[in-house]
């Protein structure tokens, strides 16, 4: 058996390749949207994908089902609860698919909860085999969590109602599994789709048992109760991807650049409604910006801030480094966001040749922001970070709005005072800080190194 786990870090997602290397058949578990890697590693180990098996239609990223039905063939599978708008297998539960008649052998179990039709995948070496080399679990059993109930609470179904779900999926589907097989899941630390899931990337059934806090609830009532509360808010395009992975949409080219625009194209562009994403880092993006630039910088979590802060009906052009506009389009479109209708040629150029266009963001210290709290009355201060990051200490005086919900609290802000933003360390608060700029705040800066560097200093003061 080949097993490789992907494991992509911007949307803490992991997908897997399974082969059988007597049959040369394999498959491809819950892929990203932009596929050449999976299409390269089958290949060069000798292997045609033959399924692509989706444990459920994801919210948190656009999958990439279509793209490799397209590139390979192969068939797109789902439980059998499921109703996609294109051509599918949908299997039962506990339905077996082998690979190989004597090699690696699929069964799918139905294991509902964190939403309607979700599934997990136990993978046998051999179809004799009385221990599974592992369980892949989707979004239903995370590594030190479980999937988040609420994602469907709004369209028929209760938080509560797919709460109790997914306690009999994990009960009755799961933890009956033998303690030692291994646990595969789709998401790890940093993903929305859970609240307290561990950096590790695996772990056993029995580990899960031992050390998972939802799993170790002594009832029903009390796990219900656990899952359903503290959960940080969805990112804003998460309904939007989650319907949009039923449909039969286009298809990326994750070789085709998005094209290049010159300053008075670019102008054309936003005056028509176009949104202007500046992919630098915070520190580049300080230094110099077009006022009308949003800052979502390509070193961190680019496509999920893109997706909250952005809306999908958004025309975007793109400022990047050189050499990384591919990149910016392929991350964006990885959430779905395809309307990437180019990127400006040689920004720091555009910059230098039109500088009543261009501003310096205001980032300060920890220690100048506390010198400025006290000397600046009526200082509005914006906590951007997540309730549950907020709860366990925040900055006095501070109102909490996550960055993703910003667009739609911007009301509860008074434009024409000083304000100061931050998050844990910095990143955030540059998104948040250059959207409220781009919304009319005269006077808007954002704390170096976040809420971390300011306890340390009113620590050691």
């Amino acid at each position: 058996m080949k097993f490789i786990q992907y494991y992509l870090d911007c949307l803490s997602h992991a997908s897997y390749l399974i082969g059988d290397e007597n049959s040369g058949r394999a498959v491809v578990v819950d892929p990203q949207r932009d596929v050449s890697e999976y299409l390269a590693d089958a290949a060069e180990l000798g292997l045609h994908i033959d399924l692509v098996i989706e444990t459920h239609f994801h919210a948190d990223f656009l999958s990439g089902h279509l793209e490799l039905a397209d590139a390979t063939g192969a068939t797109v599978v789902y439980s059998s609860v499921a109703t996609p708008e294109f051509d599918y297998l949908g299997v039962e539960d506990g339905q077996r698919y082998s690979l190989d008649p004597a090699g690696v052998t699929l069964e799918f179990r139905h294991t509902p909860g964190h939403t309607p039709e979700s599934m997990s995948v136990v993978v046998y070496e051999h179809p004799e085999d009385a221990t599974p080399y592992g369980v892949l679990t989707g979004d239903t059993l995370f590594i030190g969590d479980v999937g988040r109930p609420d994602l469907l609470a709004s369209i028929g179904y209760s938080r509560e109602e797919l709460a109790a779900m997914l306690y009999d999926s994990l009960h009755q589907k799961l933890m009956t599994l033998p303690d030692e097989i291994r646990v595969y899941p789709a998401h790890g630390a940093g993903s929305a789709c859970g609240k307290n899931l561990s950096t590790e990337l695996s772990s056993t059934i029995g580990d899960q048992k031992r050390w998972n806090y939802a799993l170790n609830a002594p009832d029903r009532e009390t796990f219900i109760a656990l899952v359903t509360e503290g959960q940080p808010p969805a990112p804003g395009y998460f309904a939007y991807d989650a319907t949009l992975n039923r449909k039969n949409r286009a298809l990326l080219d994750e070789d085709e650049m998005p094209p290049a625009l010159s300053y008075p194209q670019v102008m054309d562009r936003l005056a028509a409604g176009a949104v202007l994403v500046d992919g630098r880092s915070p520190i580049e993006f300080a230094q110099g910006h077009f006022r009308a630039a949003i800052n979502i910088g390509l070193e961190g979590r680019y496509a999920e801030f893109a997706g909250s802060v952005v809306t999908p009906d958004n025309d975007i052009v793109l400022i990047t480094d050189p050499g990384y506009e591919l990149e910016g389009k392929n991350r964006l479109a990885r959430i779905g966001f395809d309307r990437v209708i180019g990127h400006l040629e040689n920004p720091e150029q555009a910059m230098l040749s039109h500088p009543d266009q261009v501003q310096i963001a205001s980032r300060l210290s920890a220690k100048d922001f506390d010198q400025r709290a006290a000397s600046v009355p009526g200082l509005q201060i914006v906590d951007v970070r997540n309730p549950g990051e907020a709860e366990a200490g925040t900055i006095t005086g501070a109102v909490n709005i996550p960055v993703g919900q910003l667009p739609d609290r911007l009301a509860e802000l008074d434009s024409h005072a000083p304000t100061v933003v931050y998050c844990a360390g910095g990143y955030r608060s540059s998104v948040a800080a250059s959207m409220l700029r781009r919304n009319g705040f005269a006077d808007v800066s954002d704390i170096l190194g976040g809420f971390g560097a300011w306890v340390e200093i009113t620590q050691n003061a």
